[in-house]
């Protein structure tokens, strides 16, 4: 886990208040340290973290410490969780390439704004 201070760290017990409460769309990460494609894409949702600090909440979850994966629905991983106020608006399944990401996040902020 890197020490970027734009990059969340979700857990089962942050969860409510980092997510659920969040007004800002959040993006999760949910990953596991032995999944090949989650170390290609976490470099990546480190960039996006930075990119869009204090537009976007950015974030990982570790699928082995986390119930909160499962409850989600996440089957594979890694999966890109959209959220807003708790709730999943998108999700990408797949070490996707970044410029997929910035499409969907730059969609979602555009509706954001008309809401």
């Amino acid at each position: 886990m890197s020490d970027n201070k734009n990059l969340n760290t979700f857990t089962d017990a942050n969860w409510g208040d980092e997510v659920g409460k969040s007004s800002l769309l959040t993006i999760v990460d949910v990953w596991a340290p032995w999944c090949g494609p989650c170390r290609i894409i976490g470099p990546v949702i480190e960039e996006l973290a930075d990119e869009y600090a204090g537009k976007v909440k950015v974030g990982k979850l570790n699928a082995d410490e986390n119930t909160m994966a499962h409850q989600l629905g996440v089957s594979g991983i890694p999966t890109i969780l959209f959220l807003r106020e708790g709730k999943e608006v998108d999700r990408v399944v797949g070490a996707v390439p970044k410029q997929m990401l910035v499409e969907k996040i730059e969609s979602h902020i555009a509706g954001q704004a008309q809401a």
